[in-house]
């Protein structure tokens, strides 16, 4: 007779075993924390694609061409690689919530600054402050999502934190195609500004600090640590206390050496250099998709109030295509997900830019193009997560991110100059796809995520 099995015991994570939270569950606080991000994930989408949106009425009114609006558009994407470069490696030294509050304010600031912009130029200057702020708060949002969550949630976690960007495009989508009829481009980007800013005393007042930061990065302050981790323990009725326990798996990873050396060091040069490539052609493919598929699909034959509908169609397919990948990347592989989202994302962006289609179908397709070119690529956050330990994870996500928006920023401007050409939307879409295929070929080689 032979012996059961003894029953596999969930994986605890530090910020868990530190907090006292339940073996693999959901927390109050993990929630709320997870919720809270999604939120301001969402505001950020809406940031973003609200120019997008309002870019015919913007044009009209300024007498812009194409490519100045690509210019436009890059100009927020130049902004997210400063924040992702510059900014956002300091949530592994300050603390992942400080950076998060101060980009709340930030990307703000430049939305209601864009709605007073006197100029072009104007523009371009408050929508680079919009991406300081995006671009640093996505790098910090997606490393506490990861240290609150559930060790065997991670990956689910993380996705569903990039769903927020979606649904905020979306609403967004909507409300604009109405709002447009009534109010200047302006009255919206001031709407926005200033509910981006309402959001910023709730975040203030609820979301945590990171307990896995607290007690790796700030160590040398013991003292204070403590008193922040007991505080968190507090609000989850768990005993303080009396110490710090020694960090897990405490490696050569240390936060005084420069982070880029530390990315580039032997062992994790090459996730790294995979990760940045693989981000860097999925933003050129993005951004571009996302920035001018209001204007292609006028250009397949809907009208400009039915092309804003197919940009928020696009992003419910996205958010869809998020969650999806999302739930299945704790029970399939999430390199092959990721890669397999993107492949059909491919083929479907070329069927968008070869074939004429009728209106429902041209909206069906801009579905599920979102669903699986935005569902494929938000795959690459997890995969991250699971790629940099603590002490570098907002480092490592904010390099990979910044680096990234490089791709992102020439996309838009090299599907604007094609446009300019008049060549057919084909040229586009088969200029789109190619890259794509390399996205999916560095995920699939990255060989760290556990």
């Amino acid at each position: 007779m032979t012996t059961p099995a003894p029953a596999r015991q969930p994986v605890l994570s530090e910020t868990a075993l530190l907090l006292d939270l339940p073996a693999g569950r959901w927390s109050s606080l993990s929630l709320l924390t997870v919720a809270l991000c999604f939120l301001i994930n969402a505001v950020d989408g809406m940031n973003v694609f609200l120019l997008s949106y309002l870019a015919p009425s913007v044009a009209a009114d300024w007498h812009l061409s194409s490519t100045t609006l690509g210019e436009v558009f890059s100009a927020g994407l130049a902004g997210m690689a400063i924040g992702g470069l510059l900014i956002a490696p300091l949530g592994d030294r300050l603390g992942r919530r400080p950076l998060i509050l101060a980009s709340l304010l930030t990307m703000s600031l430049g939305m209601i600054l864009s709605g007073y912009a006197p100029s072009v130029l104007a523009l371009i200057l408050a929508r680079v402050i919009v991406g300081i702020g995006i671009g640093t708060v996505l790098a910090c949002m997606t490393a506490l999502v990861a240290e609150f969550a559930p060790a065997h949630r991670r990956s689910f976690a993380v996705g569903l934190l990039q769903g927020g960007y979606p649904v905020g495009a979306t609403i967004t989508g909507f409300v604009t195609a109405w709002a447009i009829a009534f109010h200047s481009w302006r009255f919206i980007l001031l709407a926005s500004g200033f509910g981006s800013l309402a959001l910023f005393p709730v975040t203030f007042l609820l979301l945590p600090e990171s307990a896995s930061f607290l007690l790796h990065i700030q160590r040398p302050a013991a003292a204070s640590s403590l008193r922040r981790i007991n505080r968190l323990r507090a609000r989850l009725h768990a005993a303080p206390l009396t110490s710090l326990p020694t960090p897990a798996g405490n490696t050569p990873l240390q936060p005084r050496n420069s982070p880029l050396r530390t990315l580039l060091g032997t062992q994790l040069r090459h996730d790294t250099l995979l990760l940045w490539t693989a981000i860097f052609f999925g933003f050129m493919v993005l951004y571009s998709v996302l920035s001018w598929i209001p204007r292609l699909a006028i250009d397949a034959g809907l009208n400009p109030k039915s092309g804003i509908y197919a940009g928020a169609v696009y992003n419910i397919g996205a958010f869809v295509g998020t969650l999806l990948l999302a739930r299945l990347a704790d029970s399939s592989g999430l390199k092959r997900l990721i890669a397999g989202f993107l492949l059909a994302a491919a083929v479907l962006l070329i069927l968008f830019g070869g074939v004429h289609m009728p209106v429902a179908l041209v909206l069906l397709t801009a579905f599920a193009i979102g669903l699986t070119l935005q569902g494929g690529f938000n795959g690459i956050y997890p995969l991250a997560t699971c790629v940099y330990p603590v002490q570098v994870r907002s480092s490592g996500l904010g390099w990979a991110m910044g680096l990234g928006r490089a791709g992102g920023i020439l996309g838009p401007w090299l599907a604007g100059l094609i446009l300019s050409f008049h060549l057919p939307q084909i040229v586009l879409f088969l200029a789109l796809a190619f890259p794509l295929l390399i996205t999916a070929l560095c995920a699939r080689s990255v060989r760290q995520p556990t």
